[in-house]
């Protein structure tokens, strides 16, 4: 590195922190870490009027005059960069666009493991041991282990984790076959593992694609080996095929000596999904934040060296160090996980496109339901429409019957409002055939409310303004939003009254009262109650798919992304619980749902049957999904969002406010509603703006705090940036008092 320069110059780093601050700190380099200081490494500096001791990235070095005020770098934490100079850039662009610190961007990218250096975990691998190849013909096995030599004999060696999740047994089973001498088991390192694991799964040759198929691939690969940066919109109808697109992509990809990532949904990143990759290509990694951090971190230096072809994860996979990126896939792209709803607040889906066009590299994004966003993109040509109309080998789409529930009879007396006498027959039909149901409802818990009957009064959080759940198991209520919970009262807290009535449905009500309807049907539950044990959500899916569960009940975890061809009817309890959020998003997320979970039947050799359990048969969602058409929702649909002046014919931005003190939480929303509509005389060339607010938020209590929001609609966000900057900057902080900026937001509660 050369350093000479004039004397009155001194050699300084710019280092950014975990810390809402808008521009980097300049410090001094001392001379003997002149050779060892370089972007992308993290040093401990001295911080404040306290000269606290802390971490912060090196962002840049330079010279500049002369300053006593300078202070010193302590050391310098890394031997190489954490972050490469693309990354750099990457993440200064999502700081200045969402305003932010800088600092908290390069905090959320680089996992936990990797900032502290720990070792590399070890994992348990097992494998056919000596007595089985010699005694095992004479011996008969349960049908647990058979399951698990099946496993084995298709992967092996495996980890034991993985092994219980394939053949849907516990641990304990596995154990028991090592203690007998019939497995061997093995301590590795937990990269070896999985680099040993891929390379005994055997790969998949490229599969026949149907003609929609061969020319969307052909667009996309072209465009790959163009080496040029384009956004395409895959608009493919469920079942038809779109998985197998990104395949063909992906290949090209690595066929080019260049790398892809490819981000789903947190909730559809299954092992089932993950497999299908697997299956085709060698090398391909998961980052995924349930993974436990020094898995994820592992993961994340194969990657940074170079030694995968894909990675596969949800948002943050967007950050994935891939040193020769050459393609992005983010599959049901119109998913509102993508969105992260804490400090950096980005959208997965828009940073990537950002990515790519940094890298001049094409991005795919795929959807059954694209966000209107996206939809609107396409229509004027700023993205590339590609579409699959149909299913694979032509299968055709499920009927979908509406179920009108305010005149339907209910299966029975006890059961009215819950399941109706079309539904239940429709599944003993399904199930008389030996097929599969699923019964889709997002509601967890028993009861979704109680409520006392004479004052009406209902039982909410002491800490949220939202009623508690009361989970019958556990026999507690429960606020899903903060996690407090109590047992139920016998009598009202308002008026004293004896009775108490427990009201709503949740998943845990539904599996019950579907098992004295089906008492000799297997019948499980999936929601986040029911999964929360490591690897549980993996074995119940394992379970439904080897056919051991003959209905499932769940959350929205079973409406994404699963393949279950045995699947003959989808069951839809009450598809109205998100038709009344005020939200201005509220409809297309409610098509968007019903299209996702009615895509789940009818994709084997049976045909399927969907259900649609409704008290609004005649609202534009429910009969647009009904009727699988998504081109007249959104045509009708986004006329009201244009005539309201709603993305995506605005950019959006909400400013919330929250503290513990409602008083002080509304005087100040006050002064900044004052502030943001004066810095609107202040902005030239601003176009057409519009202000609502401040007002309380729908949901005013959260967590005990008390919260306000104001809604900034503009034709540029770089009109909003300006007018949120300016307007801030003016308001004094107060103590215990937060604001938080959300730029194109996506929960408005």
């Amino acid at each position: 590195m050369d350093i000479s320069v004039q004397e009155d110059l001194v050699f300084v780093a710019d280092i950014v922190f975990d810390r809402p601050l808008r521009k980097p700190f300049s410090y001094l380099i001392p001379t003997e870490l002149f050779n060892s200081i370089s972007k992308g490494k993290r040093v401990r500096v001295p911080l404040g009027k306290g000269n606290k001791p802390t971490i912060g990235f090196c962002v840049d070095t330079r010279h500049i005059p002369s300053d006593p005020k300078l202070k010193s770098i302590f050391a310098i934490m890394d031997e190489e960069p954490l972050v490469s100079t693309h990354l750099l850039e990457f993440t200064k662009w999502i700081a200045d666009y969402y305003l932010c610190g800088w600092g908290q961007v390069l905090q959320a990218v680089v996992p936990a493991w990797v900032r502290s250096g720990a070792t590399t975990p070890k994992v348990f691998i097992v494998d056919f041991s000596d007595k089985f190849h010699i005694s095992s013909a004479t011996k008969k096995f349960s049908p647990q282990q058979t399951r698990i030599f099946e496993q084995l004999n298709l992967l092996h060696p495996i980890t034991i984790k993985e092994l219980c999740i394939k053949s849907a047994c516990t641990p304990s089973v596995v154990n028991r076959l090592v203690e007998t001498d019939w497995l061997v088991k093995t301590a590795i390192d937990e990269g070896q593992a999985f680099f040993g694991a891929l390379q005994t799964i055997p790969l998949d040759p490229s599969i026949h694609l149907n003609d929609e198929q061969i020319a969307v691939s052909k667009t996309i690969t072209d465009q790959i080996h163009s080496g040029k940066f384009c956004t395409f919109l895959l608009h493919g109808v469920t079942g038809s095929g779109k998985t197998e697109v990104y395949l063909e992509a992906i290949e090209a990809t690595i066929k080019n000596g260049r790398q892809a990532i490819v981000m789903v949904p947190e909730i559809s990143l299954t092992p089932q999904t993950v497999y299908r990759f697997k299956k085709r290509f060698s090398k391909i990694v998961v980052l995924h934040s349930n993974l436990r951090e020094a898995e994820r971190g592992k993961n994340w230096k194969l990657v940074a060296e170079g030694k995968v072809d894909v990675v596969i994860g949800p948002r943050s996979t967007v950050f994935a160090p891939c040193p020769n990126l050459g393609l992005i896939v983010i599959d049901e792209e119109h998913e509102n996980s993508f969105k992260q709803d804490n400090t950096p607040r980005y959208h997965g889906r828009d940073i990537a496109v950002k990515r790519a066009r940094m890298l001049d590299i094409p991005i795919v994004l795929g959807s059954a339901t694209p966000s209107f966003e996206s939809w609107h993109n396409a229509c004027k040509n700023s993205y590339k429409m590609l579409t699959l109309s149909k299913r694979v080998r032509n299968l055709p789409m499920p009927p979908v019957y509406l179920v009108d529930m305010k005149t339907s009879p209910p299966a029975s007396p006890s059961l009215r409002g819950m399941i109706s006498e079309d539904l239940q027959k429709g599944m003993k039909r399904a199930l008389s055939q030996n097929g599969q149901v699923m019964l889709f409802l997002n509601r967890r818990g028993f009861h979704t409310f109680i409520q006392c009957p004479t004052c009406k009064t209902v039982e909410n959080c002491k800490h949220c303004d939202l009623a508690m759940t009361f989970h019958k198991r556990k026999n507690i209520l429960l606020c899903h939003h903060c996690g407090d919970e109590k047992k139920p009262d016998t009598r009202c807290e308002t008026c004293k009254t004896e009775t108490i009535q427990f009201k709503g449905m949740g998943t845990e009500k539904l599996e019950e009262e579907i098992t004295k309807l089906f008492p000799d049907k297997v019948i499980r539950r999936m929601d986040s109650d029911s999964t929360t044990k490591p690897g549980s959500h993996e074995y119940i899916l394992n379970a439904f798919r080897e056919g051991l569960i003959n209905i499932l009940v769940g959350t929205q975890m079973i409406a994404k992304g699963l393949d279950f061809p045995n699947v003959l009817l989808v069951g839809v309890i009450n598809p109205d619980t998100g038709i009344h959020i005020p939200d201005f998003r509220a409809s297309e997320r409610t098509f968007q749902l019903l299209s996702q979970v009615a895509g789940r039947t009818g994709r084997g050799d049976k045909p399927g049957m969907v259900y649609f359990q409704t008290y609004y048969p005649e609202h534009p969602a429910i009969v647009s999904a009904a009727k699988h058409d998504f081109i007249s929702f959104v045509d009708e649909e986004i006329k009201h969002r244009q005539s309201l002046f709603f993305p995506p014919f605005c950019r959006l931005a909400r400013i919330v406010i929250r503290s513990k003190s409602a008083e002080s939480a509304a005087t100040f929303s006050d002064e900044l509603g004052e502030q943001l509509r004066l810095a609107t005389t202040e902005i030239k060339g601003s176009g057409k703006l519009k202000i609502l607010g401040p007002t309380e938020a729908p949901v005013f209590k959260l967590k005990e705090y008390h919260r306000f929001h104001v809604q900034l609609h503009a034709e540029k966000h770089t009109v909003l940036h300006q007018l949120i900057q300016v307007a801030l900057g003016k308001m004094k902080p107060i103590s215990g008092l937060e604001v938080i900026v959300d730029i194109d937001p996506y929960n408005l509660l």
